[in-house]
């Protein structure tokens, strides 16, 4: 059968198993576009209003679904705007592949009109960067691209199409499927060295985080740990991998880390790390762990040999993937109980907070939500201060699932809700927003609204970028510059895009809005009257800038 580039490519996605996508049209694709035309219900095609939005929802489709997420984006402006969501997969490990109009190959190099060069732009970003300039060659390097997507580390790929490869015709057969590509297994050995070492622990710890986990995979290490009584730390951003529930887990190690996180890595004799990525916020800034060795034992399990001893040497590194690993080792027993127990209940105790000063307390509404939304919700955020109520106010079952950037990208919150009403339709998936960080993609609701992919929204409105304010205040303290918002009328703008919306004004009105939005078939926006003093559960606006006025006045 003979077709054109654009419509080759479209049946090798399908035959690959991708059945979504999202993306922001251009003229520099339009034979994709065109032969999108006939694949409703195979590959469907989500509009979005910016390639920035569109990029997040693939990156959390990604990330939620263990499959790529298909972005399509045209030249120049829009793959710039698409940057982002590139970033944030490779920060997340998420599978990806971002497809980008480009300039005919009879322009190339000249700077025509929008013209990138893809390679170099985001060779350092993408996991991999490629053109396809020979349409012969399309099927191959979509095939390379989707196992390159998922395997070891998974990440994004960026996959350049030039206007006339498009549009050359081809006798060349689309893919038939997917490559069956199983994780690489531990050696019996290593599995040996590594409970050995375990054995002889005295305050072990299980540290694990990363993608690709499977059902099975996540069970599996949950028995383990379970049987061997090791406490059990969350990467970044990673908690909803393992059960909160367990008597085992106790917490995690990302941003705003709790002091009894920190010290139980830095106090560790024996690190049994499984799919981590050892990022700064999970090694509090790389200072809970010594580059480049370590002064805990550590064993070090990843999918990619790239990982193991890219920062911190182990003491035994194993290529292996997570779930492979998961099932391999047998319990280990050791005089740890106390160790494990005093975590556990350290843990429950970060539940507790001071009321929140203002209209509505935001620890009230996080216990409310935490004995409320069911067990499969999906939670959605991207980066602020108000993250610390999804991120550490919550507790994430086995079938919970958090959607949140190890970027710290802001405005990820929203996309990814939508990606995952895209997904999972049925499911109540709940985004978490500051005010700032909910301007930054707002428009998605217009994506939301045509798609039929409507989350329920909650706006932290505190008038204030409260992030870079609480660091202004430490560092720069009753100086106010460029923190302050002055915001639109959100429950206005929501109801503009047809969703159900509220101003939530005090605490006891909260439950009774979010039953409303919850029963709504709209999807719905609840705008939630915070107050700048609550910037952290624990310490006031107030009392970061008189600590830190009384350090000047010490230092002075």
């Amino acid at each position: 059968m003979v077709r054109n580039g654009g419509r080759l490519l479209v049946e090798c996605l399908i035959a690959l198993g991708a059945t979504k996508s999202f993306g922001v049209p251009g003229e520099s694709y339009l034979a994709v576009l065109d032969a999108l035309h006939d694949t409703h219900g195979r590959l469907d095609y989500v509009l979005c209003r910016n390639e920035g939005g569109a990029s997040f929802m693939a990156s959390a489709y990604g990330k939620l679904t263990g499959t790529p997420g298909i972005c399509f984006v045209t030249r120049g402006p829009g793959v710039t705007n698409a940057s982002i969501g590139v970033h944030t997969a490779m920060q997340d490990s998420s599978p990806m592949i971002l497809f980008v109009g480009q300039v005919g190959t009879d322009m190339k190099g000249r700077e025509a009109f929008q013209e990138i060069d893809y390679r170099g732009v985001f060779g350092t970003v993408a996991k991999w960067a490629v053109e396809i300039d020979d349409v012969e060659r399309l099927p191959e390097i979509v095939a390379r691209a989707w196992t390159t997507a998922l395997t070891g580390r998974p990440g994004p790929v960026v996959i350049a199409l030039p206007e006339d490869m498009l549009t050359t015709v081809t006798e060349a057969a689309p893919l038939s499927g997917p490559a069956a590509i199983f994780e690489a297994a531990p050696a019996q050995d290593a599995i040996a060295s590594a409970l050995k070492l375990l054995a002889g622990a005295e305050k072990p710890v299980l540290l694990m985080g990363g993608a690709n986990w499977t059902a099975d995979g996540r069970a599996a290490l949950q028995a383990f740990a379970e049987a061997s009584d090791i406490p059990v730390v969350a990467a970044f951003r990673y908690q909803d991998q393992f059960d909160n529930h367990s008597p085992v887990f106790v917490g995690e190690a990302g941003v705003g880390m709790v002091p009894h996180v920190k010290s139980l890595i830095r106090d560790a004799d024996v690190i049994l790390a499984v799919n981590v990525r050892f990022g700064e916020m999970t090694t509090d800034g790389y200072t809970l762990l010594s580059v480049p060795v370590p002064r805990q034992k550590l064993i070090h399990v990843h999918g990619s040999d790239r990982e193991i001893g890219k920062i911190y040497v182990p003491t035994i590194g194993i290529h292996a993937g997570p779930n492979a690993f998961a099932k391999a080792p047998t319990p280990v027993k050791g005089a740890w109980a106390d160790w494990r127990a005093a975590a556990r209940k350290a843990y429950e105790g970060t539940f507790a907070a001071p009321v929140q000063p203002g209209p509505v307390d935001m620890v009230a509404v996080s216990g409310w939500l935490r004995e409320t939304l069911p067990a499969d919700v999906i939670l959605t955020n991207g980066a602020g201060n108000f993250t610390v109520w999804p991120n550490k106010f919550f507790k994430f079952g086995r079938q919970a699932r958090l959607l949140a950037p190890q970027s710290g990208a802001m405005g990820y919150g929203l996309p990814a809700a939508i990606a995952a009403k895209v997904a999972f339709p049925e499911r109540t998936v709940v985004c978490f927003a500051g005010d700032g960080d909910f301007q930054m993609n707002c428009q998605e609701l217009g994506t939301a609204m045509q798609a039929g992919a409507q989350p329920i929204v909650l706006i932290i409105n505190n008038g204030i970028y409260g992030t870079i304010r609480a660091h202004q205040e430490r560092n720069y303290p009753a100086r106010v510059s460029g923190t302050s918002l002055e915001n639109p009328d959100f429950v206005a703008l929501a109801k503009a895009y047809g969703f159900h919306a509220e101003r939530v004004e005090s605490t006891q009105d909260f439950a009774a809005a979010f039953e409303r939005a919850l029963k709504s078939a709209t999807g719905a926006v609840l705008d939630i009257a915070v107050s700048p003093e609550a910037l952290t559960p624990r310490q006031t606006l107030s009392q970061m800038r008189d600590a830190a006025l009384a350090s000047q006045k010490a230092k002075a």
